[in-house]
């Protein structure tokens, strides 16, 4: 039996590579490097499926072909922004995604990030490497409490849910979300969270915003100048959600007025270009898109994509279709 070409475009975990030369015809890419619109519009051609992360690029350029080998692109990762739907649905291709194994990882560098903008933990580890701390004293590095505070969530799905959790029954935090669909009574019970109507409605009662919604056209600059004033003077913005979201001039803006605190950012609009005016920002944190980045989430994300793969290629709709 002749086993389904594959192509990973970028290293996965080993026993997951392991896995996925067992049971597929499947090439890596053993330079780790990103792919080229050329080198995908190519592979669109002379492989079966194409497994694409989150920060490859396929745009429309990449699905100019009539008649691709190519059925399924089986995504790792949750989002699948970067995949031009229409183009990908105008070839009848099937998309996956990897929800629910990496949401408690993101959740918890969401929450973590919180507190490092809010304690000022950049500004202490950087004071004493460079040798600079000079002692205790009433006035040094002071930040802003956490616990009891009031916490706003946009994007109330499970990533969302899960940093309310932590927030919530962890440091006695108010929960207040705000999501483009009702959300079920019980489901916001669970963490005493409120539901509002609007983004506008939700930033100038928190003390703490965290993204956790889609990225793509229809969220783009969700969070602009507008949205930035609306915020209290001294509230963070946390997102783990997609770098297109914020209007990062605008944020730097805000950053560096100090019209709201600090805000952290673990994904930016154009990774792994960073606005260099952010790189200004003192009341910033700056991780590298890491919200997944446990052992067991990155291999469970890999071992989800080969459960969608198995799902399509015995004939079954694939467990986590998207388009």
């Amino acid at each position: 039996m002749i086993k389904p070409r594959v192509l990973v475009t970028r290293r996965w975990p080993e026993a997951v590579e392991a896995q996925l030369m067992a049971q597929y015809d499947a090439v890596l890419n053993e330079k780790d490097r990103p792919l080229s619109e050329a080198d995908f519009r190519d592979a669109l051609g002379r492989f079966d499926a194409v497994l694409p992360t989150v920060t490859d690029k396929l745009s429309p350029a990449v699905f100019e072909t009539k008649s691709p080998r190519t059925k399924i692109l089986a995504n790792y990762g949750v989002g699948y922004s970067h995949i031009h739907e229409p183009s990908a649905k105008q070839l009848g291709l099937t998309v996956t995604n990897t929800p629910d194994v990496l949401s408690e990882c993101t959740a918890d560098l969401a929450m973590m990030m919180l507190l490092m903008v809010a304690r000022r933990a950049i500004d202490g580890d950087r004071e004493v490497r460079e040798q600079h701390w000079d002692g205790w004293r009433p006035t040094h590095l002071v930040g802003t409490k956490v616990s009891g505070k009031t916490l706003g969530i946009i994007g109330y799905g499970r990533i969302g849910q899960e940093m309310a959790k932590r927030a919530h029954h962890g440091f006695g935090m108010d929960i207040a979300v705000y999501n483009r669909s009702p959300i079920a009574p019980e489901v916001l019970a669970q963490n005493n969270a409120t539901q509002v109507a609007t983004v506008d409605d939700l930033l100038p009662r928190c003390d703490f915003v965290s993204l956790h919604c889609p990225g793509g056209a229809a969220n783009r600059h969700l969070i602009n100048a507008h949205r930035l004033n609306l915020m209290k003077p001294d509230a963070f913005l946390i997102n783990t959600a997609r770098g297109e979201v914020i209007d990062e001039q605008a944020l730097a803006q805000a950053l560096w007025f100090e019209t709201i605190g600090g805000a952290a950012l673990d994904v930016f609009d154009g990774e792994p270009r960073v606005n260099p005016d952010l790189l200004k920002c003192s009341n910033l944190v700056m991780m590298p898109h890491l919200g997944s980045a446990t052992r067991e989430a990155r291999e469970a994300m890999g071992f989800r994509v080969l459960d969608n793969l198995s799902d399509f290629f015995d004939g079954r709709p694939p467990r986590d279709q998207v388009i």
